[in-house]
């Protein structure tokens, strides 16, 4: 049986090092192309489709942690607004991170965040979404929309609190 908690964090830790591989230009050339400082695009969240539901939301979970062998184990404590979403059809938007090596995904993760530092892709458990989609999408720069049924879960310690079953992209 494949571990997801393995798989996805196998996939984080691959993106890492492909990012950490690329050459970035510098900021001084970013600035001076009109594009926001670095400061000004990392840690904004992507906004919600309409109708979709906002990332706040998704954070307002309490990740609660302990040590076992010198790993850290994390489940959560899901607020109302996020319990009242278990199981129901949402919208959501993120940053795909592919996890299949393949132009078209059908598993991947979605970030709350952009994938802009490699020394930043260490999601909270509570910035991401394991999702599944029935038909392969095209991974694409920038934000994508996603409708899927949410599943609650992290109670194994996985460190998965959320998942996007039979999805499609909007």
């Amino acid at each position: 049986m494949v571990d997801a908690g393995k798989t996805v964090r196998s996939g984080l830790v691959a993106a890492g090092v492909v990012l950490s591989s690329l050459v970035l230009p510098s900021a001084a050339s970013a600035q001076s192309a009109g594009r926001p400082k670095p400061s000004e695009q990392v840690w904004v969240a992507a906004s919600p489709p309409p109708g979709g539901i906002s990332w706040a939301v998704l954070e307002s979970t309490r990740e609660i942690q302990r040590q076992k062998d010198g790993v850290t184990l994390s489940k959560p404590a899901f607020s109302p607004k996020v319990k009242a979403l278990a199981a129901k059809r949402i919208k959501v938007s993120g940053y795909v991170m592919p996890l299949q090596n393949s132009a078209r995904q059908t598993h991947f993760v979605l970030l709350a965040y952009p994938p802009d530092c490699p020394y930043h892709l260490n999601p909270a458990p509570t910035q991401f979404i394991e999702v599944r989609t029935s038909t392969p999408i095209s991974v694409k720069a920038g934000v994508q929309s996603f409708e899927g049924q949410l599943v609650l879960g992290g109670q194994d310690e996985s460190g998965i609190f959320y998942r996007l079953n039979t999805s499609r992209e909007l």
